[in-house]
């Protein structure tokens, strides 16, 4: 029987130790400022944008929320992206995902300044994460090493399978792994034999967004199993990516879905924010 992740037992965790940091840098003057940019009417993006703020808080960081209507035009969004660049008391910036058809991400990723992408998807941040010499790293897979440093067991030397390629996760995920002396392999939509490549897997991590998809034959017995899909299965209820009630039985650790990895994401990002305020404030060691 598997051992339960539990992401938001981990998260409570770590908001504490942001709480204290937070508390620490108020002493000195400094107020960490998050601005988060929701474009359009997405429900999803309603509910992340909402847990953001909640998160913010939590943890006593300032935060400044932007909701423009579906219609914004890319200057506009640019022009609001420039503006919180210059300011002073804003050391996070985070433009919600998806934006609306017609608005163009990757020119609106760019306009954020590195220093303060706490999404770390700037080219500049991917390419310190790639050299690992970062600031910040991306939240979904920082809050997942989190969940299998919970597990005790050290990444070195280990065989680390990753299925999703894509820059927000499967790519950065791969790359924190190896940092750690991992042996990663990527998976994707063309990789053959699939089953034969995740059953070699010491830590199995599911990015791909289908429900279900990671099923008992595709898990190698005592694995580490991370599950980041968000899906809703045939009966409208949330799933993971992997077939949790057969997988489960099988595996040492595995994260549940919604309470693993979720909670973890949205703390990674509070934790980015400090950071971000301590570079700035030139105390990095505070």
């Amino acid at each position: 029987m598997a051992v339960i992740l539990d992401g938001k037992a981990v998260s409570a965790k770590v908001r504490e130790e942001i709480k204290a940091e937070v508390e620490r840098l108020a002493e000195v003057g400094v107020t960490p400022g998050l601005a988060v940019v929701i474009v359009g009417e997405d429900p999803a993006s309603q509910v992340y944008v909402r847990n953001k703020e909640k998160g913010c808080e939590e943890v006593g960081i300032h935060s400044e929320k932007y909701a423009l209507p579906s219609n914004t035009t890319q200057e506009e969004l640019l022009a609001l992206v420039r503006e919180l660049n210059g300011r002073p008391d804003i050391d996070g910036i985070l433009v919600q995902l998806p934006l609306p058809a017609g608005l163009d991400e990757k020119a609106v990723i760019e306009a954020i300044s590195p220093d303060k992408d706490v999404d770390a998807f700037h080219a500049a941040n991917v390419g310190k994460i790639m050299i690992g010499d970062y600031n910040f790293l991306p939240c979904t897979p920082a809050g997942i090493m989190e969940l299998i440093k919970e597990t005790g067991l050290p990444v070195e030397g280990k065989e680390c399978v990753v299925i999703g390629r894509s820059n927000i996760v499967g790519k950065p995920m791969a790359m924190l792994l190896l940092h750690q002396n991992g042996t990663v392999t990527i998976c994707h939509s063309r990789t053959r034999n699939l089953a034969e490549v995740t059953s070699r897997a010491d830590i199995l991590v599911a990015a791909v967004g289908k429900a279900k998809f990671v099923t008992a034959d595709m898990v190698k017995e005592g694995a580490v199993v991370i599950d980041v899909g968000m899906n809703r299965d045939e009966n409208g209820k949330l799933c993971g990516d992997v077939d949790f009630a057969s997988v489960e039985p099988k595996c040492s650790y595995i994260t549940p879905v919604p309470g693993g990895v979720g909670p973890m994401t949205i703390s990674m990002l509070l934790r980015n924010t400090v950071t971000a305020a301590k570079l700035a404030a030139g105390c990095a060691d505070l």
